[in-house]
Formats: C-alpha cells, sequence, structure tokens
C-alpha cells in the first residue's frame, strides 16, 4: 500500500484552513532508548490484531501529526516558516510568490507568524500589537492538536495592543497567579505549543500594507524571566526522537515519539478521548511519566502500523473529497479540548494538521461547469452576481494553482489570486468575473486576471473565505468555472 503524506494529500475541495507544511528531513537525533542490557532483557513483539493496530493508529494520530509538524516548524531549516528554535518566532517577509517551492498551495493573502514554545522551564510572554486589518486570528496547539483561537478580529481584538502568557501545568516555578503587564493568561494543554498569527496585510492598499509589516515585527515574545528583567534561563538540553513524515513515524519510532509526546501533554481524567488515548497505548508500555527503554516496551509490528497508517489516511481522503461524507463533520474541526470527536479529529490530523475552525475561515471548492479539470490548454471565467459573492463578513479570494504540486502559477504580472488583498474590481452591478487566461482578455481589468502559460497542465482553483457568515454559508453555493471558447 502506497503511504500517504500530510503534505502531498491537500485536497482540492478543502473547507477549511489548513496550515500546511513541507515533508521534512529528520532532524539529526540519537534514539531515546537504551540499548539492550543483560539485566533487561528485549521485550516480546505485541501482537496486535487489525482491529488493534487502527484502533492504535486513530488514537495517537493527533500526537503523531502535531508532533511531526511541531518539530518541523521548530528545527527544518528547508521549511520557510521555520523559527530557529524553541521560544523563537519565525517573521514573514513579505507575501509569496511562484519562487515558494517547499510548501503546496501557498497562501499570499494571510501572512503566518509563528511562535514555537517550550514551556516547561518558565512561562512564555508574547506581546501582539494592533493592525489596521479586517482579519487577524491568533491560532494555539499543543502536541495533541485540539485547537484554540484566543484572539481574533471577529471577537473584536487587535484593536488595541494585547499580551499573552502561555504556561503548561508543568512549567516550573509558575502555576497562573496573575503578572503585572500581562492581559491574559493561557493554561496550554502541554509542554511544547505552537502559537500563530494569521494577518490580512490588505496588501491592495500600499499604506496599510506597509503599516501591518511594521506591525508584524512588533509581534515580541519573551520568557517570563526576560519580561521581569532577568536573565532568560538556560536552554534544555533535550533530544527529541526523530521527526519527519507520519508513515516514517508510525514504520519506526512510534514508541519512542509517542513516549515522548505523552510526558509533555496534559491529560483530562474527565475526558473520554484522552481516556481512550491512554488505553490504546497502555498496552504497548506507553504511560506518561514514563522513561522510553527500547528494552522494556513492547516491541511493535512497525510496518504493519505504517502500512495501517496508510489505511486511516486513505480513508480519511475519500471523505474529504466526499461532500456528503465531509460535511457533518466540518463544522467540528479544529475545535479545544472537549468539543471534538474522534472522527473529527482523525480527518484534520490526516488530511493537514493545523487550521482554523469554520467560524474563522472556510474553503469552498471551485470546480468546473463541465466537470472536468480545468487545464491551461483552455481559458476560463468565474462569474458571480452581487448576490452569488461569497458571504465573508472580512474577506474573501481565490487562489490559483498547478493541480499536480500545488504551487503558483510563474507569470511576468506576479499575480496568483484575486480578492480585497490582492485586488479586485466588482461590475457596475457589484458582481465580479474572474478570467484565468493565458493572455489578459480585452476590457477585462488586471485585477480580475490570473495568468497561466498555454500548456497542457491540469489547474486547481481555492476559495478562501475569512470569518464567514455561517447561517449563509449552509446554502451558499461556490461558483463553477466556464470554459471559454
Amino acid at each position: 500500500m502506497r503511504h500517504l503524506a500530510f503534505i502531498l494529500l491537500f485536497p482540492f475541495i478543502a473547507t477549511l484552513t489548513l496550515l500546511l507544511v513541507a515533508g521534512p528531513v529528520a532532524m539529526a537525533s540519537q534514539d531515546t532508548g537504551s540499548p539492550t542490557h543483560p539485566d533487561h532483557p528485549a521485550a516480546d513483539t505485541v501482537k496486535m490484531t487489525d482491529a488493534d493496530a487502527e484502533n492504535v493508529v486513530r488514537r495517537s494520530l493527533q500526537y503523531v501529526a502535531l508532533y511531526d509538524t511541531l518539530l518541523n516548524f521548530t528545527f527544518n531549516k528547508k521549511n520557510p516558516f521555520a523559527s530557529g528554535g524553541w521560544n523563537k518566532t519565525h517573521y514573514p517577509e513579505g507575501l509569496m510568490d511562484a519562487s515558494v517551492r517547499a510548501i503546496p498551495r501557498p497562501n499570499n493573502d494571510t501572512l503566518y507568524v509563528l511562535s514555537l514554545l517550550d514551556l516547561r522551564q518558565d512561562p512564555v510572554v508574547i506581546h501582539y500589537p494592533a493592525f489596521s486589518s479586517k482579519f487577524v486570528s491568533l491560532e494555539t496547539s499543543a502536541m495533541d492538536h485540539y485547537v484554540e483561537i484566543p484572539l481574533a478580529t471577529s471577537k473584536g481584538d487587535f484593536k488595541k495592543p494585547t499580551t499573552l502568557l502561555y504556561y503548561s501545568v508543568r512549567t516550573e516555578g509558575y502555576s497562573g497567579e496573575p503578572v503585572q503587564g500581562v492581559d491574559r493568561i493561557m493554561e496550554m494543554s502541554g509542554d511544547f505549543a505552537i502559537a500563530f498569527l494569521r494577518v490580512m496585510p490588505e496588501a491592495a492598499d500600499p499604506a496599510k500594507f506597509k503599516a501591518n509589516m511594521a506591525a508584524i515585527k512588533k509581534v515580541k515574545l519573551q520568557t517570563l524571566s526576560e519580561f521581569k528583567g532577568k536573565p532568560r534561563k538556560p536552554a534544555d538540553k533535550t533530544v527529541f526522537p526523530p521527526y519527519g513524515k507520519a508513515e516514517d513515524t508510525y514504520a519506526h519510532h512510534f514508541l519512542p515519539v509517542m513516549q515522548f509526546v505523552f510526558n509533555h501533554t496534559t491529560f483530562d481524567p474527565n475526558n473520554e478521548m484522552d481516556q481512550k488515548a491512554l488505553a490504546a497505548l497502555r498496552p504497548l508500555g506507553v504511560k506518561p511519566g514514563k522513561t522510553y527503554h527500547a528494552s522494556r516496551h513492547g516491541e511493535i509490528d512497525g510496518q504493519q502500523l505504517g502500512k495501517d497508517f496508510g489505511e486511516v489516511a486513505k480513508k480519511e481522503l475519500a471523505i474529504w473529497n466526499d461532500p456528503k461524507k465531509a460535511a457533518p463533520l466540518l463544522i467540528k474541526l479544529f475545535q479545544p479540548k472537549g468539543y471534538m470527536d474522534i472522527d473529527a479529529m482523525v480527518l484534520q490530523s490526516a488530511v493537514g494538521p493545523l487550521g482554523q475552525p469554520a467560524d474563522q475561515a472556510m474553503y469552498p471548492g471551485i470546480g468546473t461547469a463541465e466537470g472536468k479539470p480545468m487545464n491551461a490548454q483552455h481559458d476560463y471565467v468565474i462569474r458571480m452576481t452581487k448576490a452569488e459573492l461569497p458571504p465573508a463578513i472580512a474577506f474573501w479570494f481565490l487562489t490559483l494553482y498547478d493541480a499536480k504540486q500545488g504551487f503558483f502559477i510563474p507569470n511576468k504580472e506576479k499575480k496568483y489570486s484575486v480578492g480585497q488583498n490582492a485586488g479586485m474590481k466588482l461590475n457596475a452591478k457589484g458582481g465580479i468575473e474572474v478570467y484565468i487566461a493565458a493572455e489578459q482578455p480585452k476590457g477585462v481589468p488586471e485585477e480580475n486576471w490570473l495568468p497561466i502559460t498555454r500548456e497542457d497542465l491540469d489547474l486547481d482553483v481555492i476559495m478562501r473565505v475569512y470569518q464567514p457568515d455561517l447561517k449563509i454559508m449552509k446554502t451558499w453555493k461556490a461558483p463553477k468555472a466556464e470554459r471559454l471558447k
């Protein structure tokens, strides 16, 4: 069975904002296990039925997905969003263009400011400035893949600066007490976490764009010690289990990764998903607070787990690409702990880790009127009347990619999207016609033109609707692309 990687499976009809990462090169690290010792003979291989193995994959996938994702953002130098270490922040330099080849289907209409947090020795304090933008959203998650949106323009935030403090129940010397100068305190469900900001930079307005780019640079991360004017505590020289693609983790590093994650995750005794995850891993010797030793944990058939992951990922992709099957789950994705079920969690972890809940963003798919894939051998138009425009409270846009690799279509105009951020022009009746064409059609504003090169290349158009009106979205239908003769 061909194993499926998250980054290669970004679906064409996705309906939620997904932050996807490039397939990383495994970090140079040593095994956290100990070699077999005469006093600790090698453990017997744990026998699992197919049902047991599938349950282990489903109950562990949220942790595997976020472990690989967070370490990718922290250490992978080939990842354009990498922070370069824990308790550091990645700052974007501007909008992405066709030179970006490290991630599929990049988004050049919102910018990402990513902070990777290690909360073991000290809380982390981040100062967020005010922004002159219709859409700014702060998303947080630990390695359990539950998502919180502590700040968002949809909630009235970012009109003034806000300072947040992040900690976990295991943070040394801190237990949630107020700190002068801190506006909000967030207890994270794990010691390692991500806090990232999505900012629509208002690129079509040069003055606002300049102001928002300057504001992004004012996002400031400090440990609590630094915030109080003291030196930062020395970094813990932790050796992390290898990270990479999920199928590799399941096949080769599953037990040390899961033991590490469980040791740094807070489990709620009253939360059903937490308890079932613990129960699924317990027979394999993985328990919170335990030190991983290869000789003391039960051995597993990694190839079986890798194969089972591939099967689970294939099933989840099929659900994602079936509107009828996916529809009941979409509203449940990327929610806080206590508001998710296992089916929604497995879907979001398999198809694309880290995304926004439906009240922040949705991704309606754009098909063709004739039901065939778009191809650069033809020109197309996407028409919407005023009444048919996406029900976005913040903003919306269309982005064009090549369907196979998910990259922008190179063009001298450097135009990859149409919308409020990149620019668009409504017609006299308040509607719009967006042209996908090799040459700018006569009479069509440049803002409404997505250039292509005439070649045999399948095309993919994704619409992003930020802060959608969820009531209207229930009945709203996405437009179809019409092939021009």
